[in-house]
């Protein structure tokens, strides 16, 4: 961790020291490939920097360049660098005080239920540790959350249910499916009818669509999930929580292997 308070400074009171110095080269606010980003001059900046603090190119303790060293280098104004900070301080990701500067806060401190933090999570070179740490998340919540549907869900929720799972069976491309299958996994969290569990769904989409969409492009016949998810649906339409608790655990275990098989190459 970097003492922040004993950290070398230039003339202008701003960091100096080895962390700055080490500090990827930065470019204006292009992803890679060169193509510029989208939305707003602080949205993207937010998103450039953001997805280099999440994949580690800034670690943890690292004290960031100055505003007029961003605005130099993204070749942008310094009130988009200043609005782009407060984003990423609001997510967690930067802590800030005067005369010390803007450093990388710990990842504790990171707000990884925020979409964009999320995203860029996702995004990150080790996908292998995203997909696991999703995978731990649909473990903790969705078992029971899927028993409580079957014994809260309406007749509408009980259809929605069961025409995403339709819609996967009927899918002509991984797109398809995909959408449909995070549709599905959504609807039986408001289904549960937690008023706690049912904002988490907006929240995860993004992590969602990117495990589905790893598990349809590495399973090769999906017909086992299909019939793991149609067994889900008719556990909730007849009301019975043992039912669809086990067959969320019987797709789990699936997708568990599914990752493992993978775990070297991601």
């Amino acid at each position: 961790m970097v003492d922040r308070g004993n950290a070398d400074r230039d003339a202008s009171g701003q960091p100096d020291g080895a962390a700055a110095l080490a500090a990827p080269t930065l470019g204006p606010p292009r992803r890679s490939g060169g193509r510029r980003l989208s939305g707003s001059v602080h949205e993207g900046l937010a998103e450039e920097i953001g997805l280099r603090i999440v994949r580690g190119d800034y670690p943890p303790g690292t004290i960031l360049p100055n505003e007029a060293k961003w605005a130099e280098t993204f070749e942008v104004g310094r009130s988009g660098v200043r609005e782009a900070m407060k984003m990423l301080t609001a997510k967690g990701l930067l802590g800030a005080r005067p005369r010390i500067g803007t450093w990388v806060e710990p990842k504790e401190r990171w707000n990884l239920l925020d979409r964009d933090v999320l995203g860029w999570y996702a995004a990150a070179p080790d996908r292998g540790a995203f997909l696991r740490t999703v995978q731990e998340f649909r473990h903790i919540i969705e078992p029971e959350a899927t028993a409580f549907a079957a014994l809260r869900r309406t007749e509408e929720q009980a259809e929605e249910i069961d025409a995403a799972c339709r819609a996967m069976g009927a899918a002509r491309s991984l797109i398809e499916r995909t959408e449909a299958d995070t549709r599905f996994h959504l609807a039986v969290l408001r289904a549960s009818g937690n008023d706690l569990l049912v904002p988490l769904g907006p929240t995860i989409e993004a992590a969602l669509n990117q495990l589905f969409n790893f598990v349809g492009r590495e399973i090769g016949d999906l017909s086992r999930a299909q019939s793991l998810h149609e067994a889900i649906s008719r556990g909730i339409a007849a009301r019975r929580p043992d039912a669809a608790r086990r067959a969320v655990r019987k797709l789990l275990a699936n997708t568990d292997g599914v990752i493992e098989r993978r775990a070297k190459e991601l």
